[in-house]
C-alpha cells in the first residue's frame, strides 16, 4: 500500500525538514563562550548549538537547559545553554583530535602554519612560517593581531548517546595547547595504538573549568580553560562513577 505521507513536501519543498544525518556529519557544536550584543561573554557550563531540534532536545534532556533560537548565518540556529560544565564523550581516535596556528583578515585565512612550517596555502606549505620560537612571543604577537593563534579542532560522540552522531570542539585555548601532547598520548595510550595502526576509540570527559589565583603583586586571576581528560578504552570504561555534570 502506497504512503500518502511521502507527498506532503511535493508542494512545499523548502519547508521538509532536514534530514538527519549519523554519518561523518557534524550534528552540533560545543562552545565555551557567546556574544552578547558586539561583546564576548565567557560561560561556565557548555553551549551547544545544532541545526536539529531532535539533537537540540537530546541535549537539554542530557545536560539540561532549553533549546531557543539565536541570531545565525549558519544551519545551527538552536542553542541550548546546558546547565553541565562536564560531559562523557568518546573519541575515535588520536586523529579526531587537531591543532595548527590560524590568522585571519580581512580576506580570510592569511596564515596558517603548525609554529614551525606552513600548512597552506599549497604554494607555501613545508616553508618555514617565521612564527617566534618562544609560546610567550607568540602569544603576545597573537594578541596584537600580527601573529596566529591556536586552532584546536575536536569531534567526538556522546557517551550517553553516541546515536546522535558526530560533535565538534573548537577551541583557541593556549592552556589547552600546553597539554596537547598529553592529551595525544593518552588518547593512544587507552586505544592501544600501535606503530603502524591508530588505536580504538576512548572515554573522555570535556570539561569547562574554572582556573582562580592571586599574583604576588595581590591581581586577582580568574579565567575558564577547556579541559580533555581521558579516562580509558571506550570498551572497559564504566560510566557509573563519571560526572556528567558540574
Amino acid at each position: 500500500m502506497a504512503n500518502n505521507i511521502s507527498r506532503i513536501w511535493d508542494t512545499d519543498p523548502d519547508s521538509k525538514p532536514r534530514e538527519r544525518q549519523f554519518s561523518s556529519d557534524i550534528v552540533g557544536r560545543f562552545r565555551s563562550g557567546r556574544l552578547v550584543g558586539k561583546q564576548p561573554e565567557v560561560l561556565n557550563e557548555w553551549r551547544v548549538t545544532t541545526g536539529d531540534p531532535v539533537v537540540a532536545d537530546a541535549i537539554a534532556a542530557l545536560m539540561g537547559g532549553t533549546p531557543e533560537e539565536w541570531e545565525t548565518d549558519k544551519e545551527d540556529n538552536t542553542e541550548v545553554l546546558t546547565d553541565s560544565a562536564s560531559v562523557e564523550i568518546i573519541i575515535e581516535s588520536s586523529d579526531k583530535l587537531d591543532a595548527s596556528m590560524k590568522l585571519f583578515g580581512m580576506s580570510g585565512l592569511v596564515h596558517h602554519c603548525d609554529g614551525v612550517e606552513f600548512l597552506s596555502p599549497d604554494e607555501d606549505k613545508g616553508e618555514t612560517c617565521g612564527c617566534p620560537a618562544l609560546l610567550q612571543d607568540r602569544k603576545d604577537k597573537a594578541r596584537s593581531g600580527r601573529g596566529p593563534k591556536p586552532s584546536i579542532d575536536l569531534t567526538f560522540k556522546l557517551a550517553a548517546n553516541p546515536e546522535l552522531g558526530v560533535f565538534r570542539f573548537n577551541s583557541g585555548s593556549w592552556e589547552l595547547v600546553k597539554v596537547l601532547h598529553t592529551v595525544l598520548r593518552d588518547i593512544d595510550e587507552a586505544g592501544g595504538a600501535t606503530e603502524n595502526a591508530t588505536g580504538g576509540p576512548v572515554r573522555a570527559l570535556l570539561s569547562i573549568e574554572n582556573v582562580s589565583y592571586t599574583t604576588k603583586a595581590g591581581r586577582d586571576v580568574s579565567y575558564n580553560k577547556p579541559v580533555i581528560k581521558v579516562t580509558g578504552a571506550y570498551e572497559s570504561a564504566g560510566t557509573a562513577d563519571l560526572p556528567m555534570a558540574a
